[in-house]
């Protein structure tokens, strides 16, 4: 029996839009498949659904006599993975309306079947028109929900517009140099002997974009840890930690692990705790450790209760990569659009300015904490840092004379899309 990869995809965005990530289900469902063409059909699909589920789903609602019941999330999933093919994909119409229709059977739904081709069929016939449909409503013309958009021009009101049309776009493949192995014109090299051409990111030390995305197993190196997956704005976070040999140093929040094995790639001679409070990412550090034969302590806690793991040593560095909407990563991570609701900003800044607080504490004398995340909102950045410095006179921000991002009235602003790089935040605060 041939697998249906319309009907897999559909599942996935059903699953998304009941509030689990891709990262938890996509890789479960790909698994399944053997072939590497099907597996980047699917995550195609998945990705680009997501990215553009805001415009699909107001196209649908004009294509459809009355919207979809709740308890039919599955035909509607299907239904935008049928659209997003036909308006993206460059899909052979024939073949995504037939794959797509033959997909409702393991629904247990006959009416489906009918809905789902008249559906797909309106659309063909009416899909010159769809431009200026898209372009007469904002949610469809920038592909977000109206509150996300809303919370952006707020926000940043003279890029706004900016910021969303970068979200919508493939992010570049971005990559770190380990200069313990090799150095970045060498590696550069070594990728154009592969036929891999790539060129340098100027605000970073190490950071290379390879033009055309590759699998990692075909980059130089890869498997020996002389290079590293990594988007050039995280890259910054290590450069900003100033280390040196012997320090006492903390990686807050610490999965997957690439900002971690940075600080251990520019001073391999640290000695470094990782704490992460999800078990199952823990894995995750421990495969970039091991991949670049480099050893930290590992701890699985919430960073922010110390009886929980601190052992009353104080750090000379602290790295606090706080947990945050991801608002800045939306271009890598597109279900961000359907996951985040209006409510969470304010949460999760509660939640920056308890960890942030509760980690001072840990910070020796003189010692330096990095604060980052990779938001756009000032909810979660300057505003947090703001109130602390306010609450904490010992507490010195150390300002950042970089050529990169945008001064802030505390830190630097990384919106998406700058110098080729994701949107981070940063601030550097000393204790005097």
């Amino acid at each position: 029996m041939t697998t249906n990869l319309r009907l897999i995809a559909a599942r996935i965005i059903d699953a998304v839009t009941d509030g689990q990530s891709l990262a938890d289900c996509l890789p479960l469902q790909l698994a399944k498949l053997e072939d590497h063409r099907d597996r980047a059909f699917v995550q195609a699909l998945c990705y680009g659904v997501c990215r553009f589920y805001p415009r699909i789903d107001v196209m649908l609602s004009h294509l459809m006599t009355k919207p979809m019941k709740a308890k039919d999330s599955d035909v509607h999933a299907l239904l935008m993975v049928g659209l997003y093919q036909l308006m993206e994909m460059h899909t052979a119409q024939h073949a995504a309306v037939s794959e797509t229709v033959n997909a409702v059977a393991a629904f247990k739904k006959p009416w489906a079947r009918g809905l789902v081709n008249a559906v797909l069929r309106e659309y063909l016939r009416k899909k010159d028109d769809m431009p200026e449909l898209i372009n007469a409503d904002e949610e469809a013309r920038f592909a977000h929900p109206v509150w996300w958009m809303s919370a952006v021009r707020r926000a940043w009101p003279d890029q706004w517009e900016q910021i969303l049309d970068a979200n919508n776009v493939h992010p570049p493949f971005s990559l770190r140099v380990n200069q313990q192995h090799v150095d970045v014109e060498k590696y550069l090299q070594q990728l154009a002997a592969q036929e891999l051409p790539a060129h340098r990111i100027n605000q970073t030390t190490c950071g290379v974009i390879v033009e055309t995305p590759a699998a990692v197993e075909q980059l130089p190196g890869f498997k020996d840890g002389h290079v590293t997956v990594q988007d050039g704005a995280a890259q910054l976070a290590g450069e900003l930690m100033q280390l040196s040999k012997g320090q006492r140093v903390l990686d807050a929040c610490a999965a997957p692990g690439g900002k971690l094995t940075h600080l251990l790639e520019i001073q391999p001679d640290l000695d470094v705790t990782a704490v992460e409070k999800e078990k199952g990412r823990i894995h995750f550090i421990q495969e970039n450790l091991q991949r670049l034969k480099q050893q930290a302590t590992l701890i699985c806690a919430d960073v922010g209760e110390l009886k929980a793991w601190w052992d009353d040593k104080p750090f000379d560095r602290i790295l606090l990569d706080a947990p945050c909407s991801a608002s800045g990563v939306i271009r890598r991570h597109p279900d961000i659009k359907l996951l985040r609701q209006p409510a969470d900003i304010r949460t999760l800044a509660a939640e920056q300015y308890r960890i942030l607080t509760a980690l001072w504490q840990t910070l020796a004398p003189n010692g330096l904490l990095v604060y980052a995340t990779c938001s756009i909102f000032p909810a979660e950045n300057v505003d947090v840092i703001s109130k602390f410095l306010v609450a904490h006179p010992e507490a010195q921000e150390e300002v950042m004379s970089a050529e990169w991002g945008i001064p802030c009235e505390h830190g630097r602003q990384i919106l998406p899309g700058m110098h080729e790089m994701d949107g981070f935040y940063y601030a550097c605060l000393r204790k005097v």
